[in-house]
C-alpha cells in the first residue's frame, strides 16, 4: 500500500518535527509536528461526530490552514473531502452538497448567509454537523477550533486503502450540471511522485499556491509539497495581487508556483522598476496551466524571469497531468502543450468513428495514466461515455506535429475557460432564458487578453420587448457565480441565431461570427 498524505505526515512529524510545513497569507503557521497533532485531534473529533470511512465532508473555505488540516485529517480516517466553490450562490451550493451526499459541512463565517439559505434543503446534514471557521459562531453551528483541539492526539485505527476515494471535486459537465470527480489516494500519490520527478522538486523547495483549494490544481500542487516533506505557502485566493505575490516570493523564498495566464499577464503589467525592488532569486520554476499561454505572455515571462524554468502543462481534473511542455521547448514549440509526461503511457487522437487521425489532423484526445480518476459520482453512464476501453477523454480536440508535440485546437464541448474557471454555456443560458423578456439565448466564450476568455451572450428578445445590456447582466447577479456572468450582451434577431436543421444552436458558428468581426 502506498502511503497516503495522512500516513506520511506522521513520518515527517517524526523526522522533521520543527520544520515549517504550512504558512498562510493570514500568517497562520504549522510545523510538521503541529500539523500531525492537530489533524489527529481533528480526525478523532470527526469520528466522534459520527462520520465514518467513505462518508462525505463538504468544505467551503477560502485558502486557509484549516482547509489543509481537513485534507490531512480526512486522509487519516478515510472520510471524503467534497470541495465546494466559494463563488457559488446558495442554489449551486445546495446542489453540490446534496448530490455529494455530504453528512457535514465546514464553512468560512463569511458564507453563513449563503449556506443558511440552502440549509432547509440540505437533506443529509444533521443539525449538529454545520461547522464554522472564524470568530463568529452563530446558533446552530459548531466551532471548528473546538473540534480541532477537542479530542485526543492519538492515532486512529481506521484502515485506509490506497484505492479509497479521498477527494470529490465538482467540475462542469456537458449538461451544465456539475459532476463529482472521484479521486483516490493512489491517483494523488501518483501525481505527487511523477511531478516531483518531472520538476526536480526536493525537500529544500518551498511551493506556493494562489488558486483556491476547491480547484484540483491547488490540491495537486499544494499537497504535493507536504507529501515530499517540503514547505508550502498558501496564498490569498480571493483576490490576486501581483505585488503581493512578488513580496511573498521575496520574503518567503518561494521556489515554485503554478499560475494561469491571467496571473502572468498581471505580473507583467507591474512596471519593471517596481519588480526590481523584490529579490526573486529563490524562484526555480513556474508552471502555466488551466488555459493555453499566448506567445506574447510566454516571451514576457521568460524575459522577466530569465533564470527560471518555465513549464506548461495539459491535463484535467479527471486525468491529472497528461502532457508537459518542458523549459527547453518553450520558444521552439510556441503554442504547443508539449509531449507525454511521465506515467502517461498512451495518447491517441481519434476521429468520431474511433479511428486514429494522421499527423497534423485534428482528433479527440484520449489518454491513459496512473493519475486517472475513478469515475463521476452517481453518474455511471457519463463515466462510461468518457472512456473508450480504458482511455479517457475530456473532450479536447487536438493535433500532433511530426515530432510528437500536441496542440489544442478546440474543446469538443463548448466549455469556456475564463481566468482559469470553467463555465459551461448551457448553465448560463438556462438562467438568462428565465428572464421574461428573453425568447432565446446562446452563450459563447470570446477572446480576452486579461482572462483568456470572457462570457458573451447573444440574446433574442420576445417580440415587442426591449432590454439593455446592463439589465440582462444584472438579472444574472445572485443567480450564478460571478465568474459565470456575461461580460457583454449582443441583441440579435431570431433569424441571426445559427442553427442546425433540427433547431440546435451552432455555438461554433456563433463564435466564428464574433471572431471574424474582432
Amino acid at each position: 500500500m502506498w502511503l497516503n498524505l495522512g500516513e506520511i505526515l506522521r513520518v515527517h512529524a517524526k523526522n522533521y518535527p520543527a520544520k515549517m510545513a504550512v504558512k498562510t497569507w493570514r500568517g497562520e503557521t504549522r510545523t510538521y509536528a503541529e500539523l500531525d497533532s492537530r489533524t489527529n485531534k481533528l480526525a478523532n473529533s470527526l469520528l466522534s461526530m459520527g462520520l465514518r470511512k467513505g462518508d462525505r465532508l463538504a468544505v467551503m473555505l477560502y485558502n486557509c490552514v484549516e482547509s489543509i488540516e481537513i485534507f490531512c485529517a480526512c486522509a487519516k480516517i478515510g472520510v471524503v473531502v467534497v470541495t465546494v466553490n466559494w463563488r457559488f450562490v446558495s442554489r449551486e451550493v445546495e446542489f453540490v452538497v446534496n448530490n455529494s451526499d455530504a453528512k457535514a459541512i465546514v464553512l468560512d463565517e463569511e458564507f453563513i448567509d449563503c449556506v443558511n439559505l440552502a440549509r432547509p434543503n440540505l437533506r443529509n446534514i444533521g443539525e449538529e454537523s454545520f461547522i464554522v471557521v472564524g470568530r463568529v459562531t452563530p446558533e446552530g453551528y459548531s466551532n471548528y477550533e473546538n473540534l480541532a483541539e477537542g479530542s485526543p492526539d492519538s492515532r486512529t485505527q481506521m484502515k485506509v486503502d490506497s484505492k479509497d476515494t479521498w477527494v470529490q471535486i465538482y467540475t462542469s459537465g456537458t449538461t451544465g450540471v456539475p459532476k463529482g470527480v472521484l479521486r483516490s489516494h493512489e491517483s494523488y500519490v501518483s501525481f505527487f511522485l511523477i511531478n516531483t520527478v518531472e520538476f526536480g522538486f526536493s525537500q529544500d523547495d518551498k511551493g506556493m499556491i494562489v488558486m483556491p483549494l476547491y480547484h484540483v490544481n491547488s490540491t495537486f500542487y499544494g499537497l504535493l509539497f507536504l507529501y515530499i516533506g517540503s514547505s508550502l505557502y498558501v496564498g490569498r485566493d480571493k483576490r490576486f495581487d501581483p505585488l503581493e505575490l512578488l513580496r511573498v516570493i521575496d520574503e518567503e523564498r518561494v521556489s515554485f508556483i503554478s499560475l494561469i495566464p491571467t496571473h502572468y499577464h498581471l505580473i507583467l503589467n507591474v512596471p519593471e522598476d517596481v519588480r526590481k525592488k523584490f529579490d526573486l532569486s529563490s524562484m526555480k520554476s513556474f508552471l502555466c496551466s488551466s488555459a493555453p499561454v499566448r506567445s506574447k505572455i510566454k516571451k514576457g515571462i521568460l524575459k522577466c524571469f530569465p533564470k527560471v524554468k518555465l513549464y506548461e502543462a495539459y491535463g484535467s481534473t479527471e486525468a491529472g497531468l497528461v502532457t508537459i511542455l518542458r523549459p527547453k521547448d518553450q520558444l521552439r514549440k510556441l503554442g504547443s502543450m508539449g509531449r507525454e509526461c511521465l506515467g502517461t503511457d498512451v495518447i491517441r487522437l481519434l476521429d468520431e468513428n474511433g479511428n486514429e487521425v494522421a499527423t497534423g489532423e485534428v482528433g479527440e484526445l484520449y489518454s491513459r495514466g496512473p493519475m486517472m480518476f475513478d469515475g463521476y459520482y452517481k453518474m455511471p453512464e457519463k463515466t462510461k461515455s468518457s472512456f473508450r476501453a480504458d482511455l479517457f477523454t475530456a473532450g479536447d480536440m487536438v493535433k500532433r506535429d511530426e515530432e510528437g508535440y500536441y496542440y489544442i485546437v478546440d474543446r469538443k464541448d463548448n466549455m469556456i475557460i475564463s481566468g482559469g474557471e470553467h463555465v459551461y454555456p448551457s448553465e448560463v443560458e438556462d438562467v438568462i432564458s428565465d428572464n421574461p423578456k428573453v425568447f432565446d439565448v446562446a452563450v459563447i466564450g470570446v477572446s480576452d487578453e486579461m482572462w483568456g476568455e470572457v462570457v458573451k451572450a447573444a440574446v433574442v428578445l420576445k417580440e415587442g420587448e426591449k432590454a439593455t445590456e446592463e439589465e440582462i447582466i444584472e438579472w444574472c447577479r445572485g443567480r450564478m457565480a460571478g465568474f459565470k456572468k456575461p461580460k457583454s450582451i449582443d441583441f440579435i434577431s431570431a433569424s441571426e441565431m445559427p442553427r442546425t436543421t433540427t433547431g440546435k444552436i451552432l455555438h461554433r458558428k456563433l463564435r466564428e461570427r464574433y471572431v471574424n468581426h474582432l
